[in-house]
């Protein structure tokens, strides 16, 4: 719902506990957690898709976004948006506002609502596995393997804003190609 809460740490702590005193069922830590995301993501949805775009539609040009930009989000997140939000997952600025940006720039729910459960059970079961199975020795995995996403999400978030920056008025003209008139 956009807020920076370490989900991996304490989906790893309970996968741990669960593999290593049994007293909780791996199994329901793995779906309280893609549950929680889930449902957690769709409120950020919501308030992106009901909150966040009138307010940015009003306020924007205080913040140098125009209807323009606008659109280029929205065209974005029509082509690609599936991806930012499953991957998005896994990287823990994305995880925390691809679901509000996906409302903002109405992203089709019924979309949204498949790659995010997609992305939330995933990222729970990884998470969940590695933590039961590794028990202990996962911090020192962990670690690794998220520095691992945390650079590759960078990299990829780096390039997508050196791109768009680069590409705006092309893709400009495609998003009023593909979104005509004025934003509602």
């Amino acid at each position: 719902m956009g807020l920076l809460i370490p989900g991996e740490t304490t989906l790893i702590a309970a996968s741990v506990y669960a593999g290593t005193t049994h007293h909780i069922n791996i199994f329901w830590v793995v779906a309280a957690a893609a549950l929680g995301a889930i449902i957690g993501d769709n409120i950020g949805y919501f308030i992106g898709l009901k909150g966040g775009f009138p307010l940015l539609l009003k306020f924007g040009k205080y913040l140098h976004i125009d209807e323009g930009k606008m659109k280029v989000g929205q065209y974005l997140f029509a082509r690609h948006g599936g991806k930012i939000v499953f991957f998005g997952r896994f990287v823990s600025f994305l995880r925390a506002w691809a679901a509000f940006f996906a409302g903002v720039n109405k992203m089709e729910w019924k979309r949204f609502l498949l790659v995010n459960a997609a992305g939330g059970i995933f990222w729970s079961a990884y998470y969940g596995t590695l933590g039961f199975w590794f028990g202990k020795t996962l911090p020192g995995l962990s670690r690794p393997l998220r520095l691992i996403f945390f650079i590759v999400g960078m990299i990829i978030l780096v390039a997508s804003f050196l791109y768009i920056r680069f590409h705006m008025r092309s893709l400009e003209k495609k998003a009023e190609k593909a979104i005509p008139g004025k934003l509602k």
